[in-house]
């Protein structure tokens, strides 16, 4: 019986991608707390992943010879433009407290999905080669 590595896998390497994919807006957000007129900016992580659950894209392949395979298609999520809880007088809408909060939620997510992914992995190697 043939073993499907992206089923055994599911959506945690999308999950990967996403998560890695904000962390770099919130640290730019984080970055730019007092940059005046500084829009924060954000992914709607739970409808881009929502979106990408039944969406299969085909892989761009740039020789003959590479495999064709399926995407998620979560490479370029939408970036929104946070609503500010409490505009600045300088346009800026970072809320410093908030994005590390996020930042750091995000973080977290982003282990534990990299823990999850790591077990499934280990228990395919096992299940492929057996007694360790």
């Amino acid at each position: 019986m043939p073993i499907s590595i992206d089923k055994a896998l599911g959506d945690m390497p999308a999950k990967l991608a996403l998560y890695g994919k904000r962390s770099s807006l919130l640290a730019s957000n984080i970055a730019n707390a007092d940059t005046p007129g500084y829009k924060a900016r954000d992914i709607d992580f739970r409808s881009v992943l929502s979106k990408a659950g039944g969406e299969q894209l085909a892989l761009k392949t740039t020789h003959g010879n590479h495999i064709t395979g399926t995407g998620a298609g979560t490479s370029s999520p939408e970036v929104l433009y946070r609503t500010p809880t409490q505009p600045s007088l300088d346009g800026n809408t970072v809320d410093s407290q908030q994005e590390k909060a996020r930042f750091t939620e995000n973080a977290i997510r982003y282990q534990s999905t990299l823990s999850f992914l790591t077990g499934r992995i280990k228990g395919l190697r096992f299940a492929i080669k057996g007694d360790q």
